[in-house]
């Protein structure tokens, strides 16, 4: 097993029968009951998760005491595409608390979905844009229906984030390694690729009503979690009972109904490998997915592809 950063070769791009380009990383296959199946790469190495762990930020939330619809809470969990549907239901999550966007502590930016970001075209990003902002208007409810203070929200010391931090050690059975603030501001905590599965396994198989409601929640809304035409949507769409969450930098989890787990970090920051990664992956466990292909061209013929090297 590697131990460095680099990790070990995940997937490789091929032209004409030589490799052109490979994508490392690390990665993590857990059985249904929880023992190992697979492991590449530096798995004990801290990564920052990014938006791969809002499971468990919603569940802090829930636990919190917010109180939402199913699509709502799905939407907590999101990285939007930015779509009309997605903006407006952001904005009627925060008038059900009396607020407003301008409420907002998160960054700008413009929509994430491809079709969105063109749509939207040369007007100035916003908060509302952003693709965390469901997140952060779920963030706000829950301040309001606690009584805290919602200028503060992004705040380490916060309750809020207090109750989060407890969440996410409590679910990766780990002290975080590092604490930071991710791109959307919101505090960001480093745990290991292995400690990361173990958490997504737990939520998965977990009895606890809170966290079957949230995962039953996106497996309801993928489009609320992604968007239309993500890989997300569509392998939730594609596999019955899937639940499925990446995050910026190429992080990926996703589990089965009975447990079986999956976790990867491609070290290079690119997303391109991940269809190839989880299909393989999960055929590995007799799961046919929905096809991943991606073509190298020479003119207008095919003459290669990516494979993943599990």
């Amino acid at each position: 097993m590697s131990t460095d950063f680099r990790g070990e070769v995940l997937a490789e791009i091929v032209r004409n029968n030589l490799v052109e380009t490979i994508h490392t990383g690390h990665l993590v296959m857990l059985n249904a009951d929880g023992s190992v199946y697979k492991t590449k790469g530096s798995v004990s190495m801290p990564i920052f998760p990014r938006s791969s762990v809002k499971c468990f930020q919603a569940s802090a939330m829930v636990r919190s005491g917010l109180k939402v619809s199913q699509a709502q809470l799905a939407l907590a969990q999101s990285s939007h595409s930015g779509s009309k549907m997605h903006l407006d239901a952001v904005l009627e999550l925060l008038a059900s608390v009396g607020l407003s966007e301008s409420d907002f502590m998160c960054a700008t930016d413009k929509p994430l979905g491809e079709s969105e970001r063109l749509h939207w075209g040369d007007k100035a990003p916003t908060r509302l844009a952003m693709n965390c902002s469901g997140k952060h208007a779920a963030m706000l409810a829950t301040c309001v229906a606690n009584g805290w203070d919602i200028k503060t929200y992004l705040e380490p010391s916060h309750p809020l984030q207090v109750a989060i931090l407890a969440e996410i050690e409590a679910m990766t059975g780990e002290p975080v390694a590092n604490k930071t603030f991710d791109g959307c501001g919101a505090p960001l905590f480093a745990v290991s690729t292995m400690a990361l599965a173990k958490a997504i396994h737990g939520i998965t198989v977990s009895s606890d009503p809170i966290h079957k409601e949230v995962l039953a929640a996106a497996r309801q809304y993928p489009e609320l979690v992604a968007g239309e035409g993500r890989l997300t949507t569509r392998m939730m769409q594609g596999v019955p009972g899937l639940f499925m969450k990446d995050g910026a930098e190429a992080v990926c989890v996703l589990s089965l109904l009975d447990g079986r787990t999956l976790v990867f970090k491609i070290a290079d920051g690119s997303m391109r490998s991940f269809g190839t990664i989880i299909q393989a992956s999960l055929l590995e466990w007799g799961i046919t997915t929905p096809e991943e292909h991606f073509n190298v061209y020479g003119g207008p013929n095919i003459v290669g592809g990516m494979r993943a090297t599990l």
